[in-house]
């Protein structure tokens, strides 16, 4: 691989990468740790992720359990919990708060679906920019250091190389859109 393009395929590999964060965030009726991992709880005046101040585990399939190092960060917890956008409702006894995930609908399910593809097709556009400016640093340096057959070989490795994210993108909508259907 040219080192032209070697800057351009980082970029590809950061979208890519960006949209499997995204997809661990999407909640697909299993309990998932990840999705506490945006949210901060104010931990002495300074706002800190969950796992620095307690242990989450997931002791069966729907159930996030978080155990507090601190009993007294509990109720911290829970405001965190419920001024988030994750949509539940934290129930705790005093020593550790659960996160129950309900069952999700048939119509929930294929609006997660349709939200996965939409994220999907924004991370193949922004591909397919980056795609562009790689194309526009070819043509730029052909004006100058290449020939015009270097410049068919890069700007067709650089088609090569959107192709192959495009189907790994297209992979990870699949298995994310699979995960979210089965009931």
């Amino acid at each position: 691989m040219n080192e032209l393009l070697a800057p351009f395929e980082i970029k590809m590999q950061k979208s890519r990468d960006s949209l499997k964060e995204e997809y661990q965030n999407i909640r697909a009726g299993r309990a998932n740790p990840h999705l506490l991992d945006k949210l901060r709880v104010d931990y002495y005046g300074v706002p800190t992720a969950f796992q620095a101040v307690a242990n989450i585990s997931i002791p069966e399939a729907r159930i996030i359990q978080i155990q507090p190092w601190e009993t007294k960060m509990i109720r911290e917890i829970e405001k965190a919990i419920l001024a988030s956008d994750l949509g539940l409702t934290p129930s705790n006894d005093g020593k550790v708060i659960r996160l129950v995930f309900p069952e999700l609908t048939e119509d929930r399910r294929k609006e997660l679906a349709k939200d996965v593809k939409k994220k999907g097709e924004n991370a193949k556009v922004a591909l397919r920019n980056i795609r562009r400016d790689a194309n526009d640093a070819i043509k730029k340096a052909g004006k100058t250091d290449l020939s015009e057959d270097e410049v068919k070989k890069l700007e067709d490795a650089s088609q090569k190389l959107t192709d192959k994210y495009i189907a790994e993108i297209d992979d990870l909508i699949d298995q994310k859109t699979k995960e979210i259907m089965t009931v």
